[in-house]
Formats: structure tokens, sequence, C-alpha cells
């Protein structure tokens, strides 16, 4: 069995879903690792709306593309990072960063 060759979207986040899609798809890869910015996946929507997922599987499915991640990195680079501060500000969305301190932000909370 042959494993798939993806490409991951966040180098691409400035330009719409469906034109990276075309792009990957003509470029030959197999589907995409799919990162959670830009248009490209909106996680909180997705996990409430299942049309909305529905939509983004037939983008991919209209190019001949799979998927077999998804990519939160830009979110995840406050887990666990010490310290939170003012690099953070521009990757995390305004719900985490609360007041940028590290014990307002909402991912540097340690978990109970």
């Amino acid at each position: 069995m042959t494993r798939p060759v993806t490409l991951f979207t966040g180098q691409w986040a400035d330009l719409p879903f469906e034109e990276v899609c075309a792009l990957a798809s003509s470029w030959g890869y197999d589907g995409l690792e799919i990162a959670c910015w830009g248009d490209h996946l909106d996680v909180t929507r997705a996990a409430v709306d299942d049309a909305y997922v529905r939509e983004r599987r037939e983008i991919l499915e209209r190019h001949g593309l799979g998927v077999w991640a998804i990519s939160n990195h830009l979110l995840g680079q406050a887990v666990c990072d010490d310290p939170i501060d003012h690099r953070h500000r521009d990757v995390l969305p305004s719900r985490v960063w609360g007041d940028g301190e590290p014990e307002g932000c909402a991912s540097a909370r340690p978990r109970r």
C-alpha cells in the first residue's frame, strides 16, 4: 500500500481554500493537511455545523483530494509555552489571548 502524499496548507492561508485545493490537485498531491487559519478550516464552526464540514469535504472531493490531518500549529504554540508574551499576540485569537498576561491566557491556564 502506498502512502498518500499531502501538502500542508498553512503557507497558503492567504489564499481561499478552494484555490489551494485546485493548486494542490494540479501539482499531483493526494490530499491536504489543512491549516486551522485563513479560511481553510474553522474548527470552532466545524464542531457545531455539520453542513460546514460537508462543504469543506465537498471542496476536497471536487479536486480529488483527501485529508488525513488538520493543523493547529499557531494556537498550539501557546500550549505549555513559557513565557506567554507579546510574540504570541499575532497568532492567538482574542478569546485565547485574553488580557495578554500569562495567567489570563486561556491556553496557559493549568488543567485540573
